[in-house]
Order: structure tokens, then sequence, then C-alpha cells
């Protein structure tokens, strides 16, 4: 749709950002997400996690060699309900064509997701973030940074995997970020909460191995650079997994036996399904 104002780039980076949040067909979520049962689990300040299906999804997993292609924050009841009695927005996130907004839990209720916890927060720092995240509602994509976008057009571009995450960050600065992932990292920096390993060669404490690894490392630090992968590898995350918060028993599970004793008999079949033998 062409607005008063509107110049070429303009309309060229709308149509560009629409083309990259197009959903890929045939995608299926091993567990869904239902938001009641992830509002009962998150917590304030939470990271979820999020294998996205769009076209930039794809190419976001690929750069990052992860599942996760998408990150947004968890404010719980921090910003308020909706004078239309619509659901009220519990997730900040960053997204190409909407920017900085506020979203329900509904919207990834067919996605994969993954909860990662910050450890041990004092309530202060715990409203710092917070605040951090609320304060950057309303940041607008500039959709005339048109090479901030084009790259996410090559789902697996051609480039070796030390230049990958590098490739993220080309052409663009903090407001103009595709992936909410920064934006989060940038947050937890206000307070100075680690979310990759620091480097260290003292006895008894883990460190890089390699030289290519320790560059790797101070290179990322910096909050532009992170990926949504890096809360799920971070030492300083917890994965909170909501079946596994309410009481799981694996003994109570119910198992359906008929598919796999029928996989079972065609596997030892010795002919194939037109017919004739193996």
């Amino acid at each position: 749709m062409t607005k008063p104002g509107d110049t070429l780039l303009d309309r060229l980076g709308r149509w560009l950002a629409g083309r990259l949040q197009e959903e890929s067909s045939g995608y299926e979520p091993y567990t869904p997400s239902d938001a009641e049962t992830l509002r009962r689990t998150l917590e304030l300040g939470d990271i979820l996690l999020i294998e996205g299906n769009q076209k930039i999804s794809a190419a976001i997993k690929y750069l990052t060699q992860s599942t996760w292609s998408h990150a947004a924050f968890y404010v719980s009841d921090a910003l308020p309900e909706p004078e239309d009695g619509s659901e009220r927005p519990r997730l900040i996130e960053v997204t190409l064509g909407e920017g900085c907004v506020a979203v329900p839990l509904s919207r990834y209720r067919t996605y994969n997701t993954r909860i990662c916890r910050a450890n041990g927060l004092t309530p202060e720092d715990r409203d710092k973030v917070v605040a951090f995240m609320i304060g950057k509602l309303g940041l607008k994509y500039d959709l005339k940074n048109l090479f901030d976008m084009l790259r996410y057009f090559l789902p697996t571009p051609p480039v070796p995997v030390r230049w990958r995450r590098r490739m993220l960050a080309f052409g663009s600065s903090d407001p103009t970020r595709a992936i909410c992932s920064t934006l989060i990292a940038e947050a937890y920096g206000q307070i100075r909460y680690p979310i990759l390993p620091g480097i260290t060669r003292a006895p008894g404490r883990a460190s890089a191995q390699s030289n290519y690894s320790r560059k790797e490392i101070l290179h990322i630090r910096h909050h532009s650079l992170y990926t949504p992968r890096d809360f799920d590898l971070s030492p300083f995350f917890r994965i909170v997994k909501p079946t596994l918060e309410y009481g799981f028993d694996y003994r109570t599970v119910t198992w359906d036996d008929r598919v796999a004793d029928a996989k079972a008999a065609e596997s030892s079949s010795p002919f194939h399904g037109n017919g004739k033998p193996l």
C-alpha cells in the first residue's frame, strides 16, 4: 500500500520485507506451544526462542547453524490490557516489518519454542532489564536499509562458517536489527549479566581451546552479534521445559503401538509395496 510521501526506496523496502516474511509451506512443529501452559511456566525476564517458518527464518537458521531463528522477551503483566478486549501482550520482540512491538503469547502457539531463563536475578536487575525492553517499544525497522534485507534472500549463502555470524550484522545498526536477540543481549548487558562464557586460562576453569575460538568469543561478546542460539548454548541461562515443570511421569504416557507394530511388520516383509521381493 502506497503511503503519502513514499519514495521508491520506501515501496521497495516494504515489498522486500513482505516477501521475507512469507511463510514456508510444510512446516509442522513437534510440540506446538500451548499459550496457557507457556504463561504458567514463563517468568518475568525469560527469553522465548522460536523456530520460525518464514523465508527470513531459513536464512537465520542456516547462518547461525541452529534450530532457533527468533527470540522474544517475556514481560508478563507489565504491559496494560488492550482496551478492545483482545489478548494481553506479554512478549516484546523485533520483527523485520514491524520493528519493536508487544505481542500475545498465542502468536507462537503453532511453533516449536524453548524457554531460556537467567539465573538468580535480583528484583532490581530484573526490573532494569524489563524497563529497558519496554522503553524500546516503537522502534521502527528502517525499510530503506535494503542491504539489511537482501542478504536474507539467499537461505544458504555460499560463505565459510567463520563468516556467517558476521553476515548477520552486515549493513545493520541497532535500530534496524532483524532479529530480537541483539536487543535482548543489550538489555542484559545493562546489568552485566553474561551470555557467552568468558575467556580464561585460570586453573580449573573452562577456556577456549583454539586461537580462532578465543577470537570469535571476543568478537561476538558485543550485543550486536548475538543470535538466538547463544541463549540456548549459554552456560548462564537455564533451559525450562513446560512438560517437566508440572510433574511429568513417563509411566502415565499412553503409546499407540499399532503404528509401531505396522511399521515393524512392513520392514520385516520380504516384499516391497509393489509386490516384488527385496
